[in-house]
């Protein structure tokens, strides 16, 4: 055995790899087993269904490219790769939890609140639908923008993108409506109890209003921009949101994207900012070849 190890080294293959191989044995599987895989697999169920809805969605899927390339540089023994990476995971694990102090507590407020294994034993594994942001939610939304701009309605609406906004949606009333004109002009109506504050659209629904947002620090705004447009500037320096601001005193549309301010937007421009989010969208939708074969046999199928 150990001869035709050594005969595969010499043809070239990593001895790295051929540890591995050698490792993977299957192990007898006992009771005890089992019931550690369920719990394990609860916990990390538990914390990657909460991880989607903050922030630190977007840094775990960067730390896991960094444990993939990890694993790439250990099998194939790239020592100093090896060294900076374990040297460097230490450090942001200790940023991490700095960084993200509120939200891990929030989380661990949370799970003493609830009944962890109430949830998977009735099977509720499942999220509420969300539609898809269309042609029909663009235009819902620039209608009431500026039939709201039309009376002086002010309006804050922030419309979520890959960067998940969980956090902010909680500080907030619970609406998960669909989008529509009528809907968004009544929550922002003077003197109603869901006017002040953002709303909040996922997809092609209105998933929270009242939502408070983080107000930017940035000294060269004018000071004639209220608090509507420093939250919008705010809510876009940490996320790749869209945000749509409705100037209570003038009417005026404003857009709010990484962190920059376009002011007094036209419908045409406003249309066009949105229609591109979903010309975005489509496209990381178009990389799906299993999804375009699928669409290629259903269109054949259609002509036959």
């Amino acid at each position: 055995m150990t001869k035709m190890y050594q005969l595969i080294s010499v043809s070239g293959i990593p001895q790295g790899i051929i540890n591995y191989i050698h490792a993977l044995t299957m192990p007898s599987i006992g009771i005890r087993d089992l019931v550690e895989i369920v719990i394990i697999s609860t916990i990390v169920y538990q914390v990657i269904k909460w991880i989607q809805l903050t922030r630190a969605w977007t840094l775990f899927k960067g730390i896991v490219v960094l444990l993939l390339f990890s694993l790439f540089a250990a099998v194939f023994e790239l020592s100093t790769i090896s060294w900076l990476l374990r040297n460097a995971f230490g450090i942001g694990i200790m940023a991490a939890v700095v960084i993200f102090q509120p939200e891990l507590r929030r989380a661990l407020e949370q799970l003493g609140r609830q009944n962890l294994f109430l949830g998977i034993i009735s099977g509720d594994y499942s999220s509420p639908p969300t539609d898809e942001f269309d042609a029909r939610t663009v235009q819902e939304i620039v209608r009431a923008c500026y039939e709201m701009g039309a009376v002086k309605t002010g309006a804050l609406i922030v419309i979520e993108q890959s960067v998940a906004l969980g956090e902010y949606e909680r500080t907030g009333i619970k609406i998960d409506g669909l989008v529509s004109s009528q809907l968004l002009i009544n929550i922002f109506e003077h003197n109603t109890p869901l006017h002040d504050g953002a709303v909040i659209v996922r997809g092609g629904r209105i998933v929270s209003a009242t939502c408070y947002l983080p107000l930017t620090d940035r000294l060269d705004l004018g000071k004639e921009l209220g608090t509507r447009h420093r939250a919008a500037v705010g809510i876009s320096e940490i996320s790749d949101s869209v945000t749509i601001v409705v100037s209570e005193e003038t009417g005026y549309i404003s857009v709010a994207k990484e962190g920059r301010l376009q002011k007094n937007v036209d419908e045409n421009e406003l249309t066009k900012i949105l229609e591109a989010l979903l010309t975005e969208k489509n496209n990381g939708h178009n990389m799906d070849v299993l999804k375009k074969w699928k669409d290629r046999w259903k269109n054949g199928k259609t002509k036959n």
